[in-house]
């Protein structure tokens, strides 16, 4: 009857307590770990490469292979946290919007800036390498 409603709206609200205690414990813990990142329009950034697995990323395999592609020009804030980059037409088919997360702050150096074959870069901004030519071949 009524006082078995009662025990349970007690152990529902019980529950929803804990679940709230949960939620902030494991966001005080977050918070702790998290850079806040702002950029500025104007800004250069290097955006990071996702890493599928099976495909080589810019023709290095394995550690070696570049984990950011850059530098790019933020045009714009949208939102709280993602920005617009300002893309190459080479990556006109890639969404040019991204989360702070994907991104890492930039300061100008001549030495920095590496080419990558843009026009081969996927919309998964992943790149799969296909051999040239065959330099040697060994029978067995």
């Amino acid at each position: 009857g009524p006082e078995m409603i009662e025990v349970t709206n007690a152990k529902v609200d019980v529950a929803k307590e804990k679940l709230k205690e949960a939620r902030t414990r494991q966001k005080n813990y977050v918070d702790k770990h998290r850079r806040s990142l702002e950029f500025q329009p104007g800004d250069h950034v290097f955006l990071k490469v996702s890493l599928a697995r099976g495909v080589r990323s810019f023709g290095i395999k394995g550690k070696l292979s570049p984990r950011f592609i850059g530098p790019f020009e933020i045009l714009d804030r949208v939102g709280e946290v993602s920005y617009r980059l300002a893309l190459p037409p080479q990556l006109s088919h890639v969404h040019n919007v991204f989360h702070v997360s994907l991104l890492r702050g930039y300061k100008y150096h001549p030495l920095h800036v590496i080419s990558y074959p843009l026009d081969q870069i996927r919309i998964d901004l992943s790149y799969v390498e296909e051999p040239e030519a065959i330099l040697d071949l060994q029978d067995r």
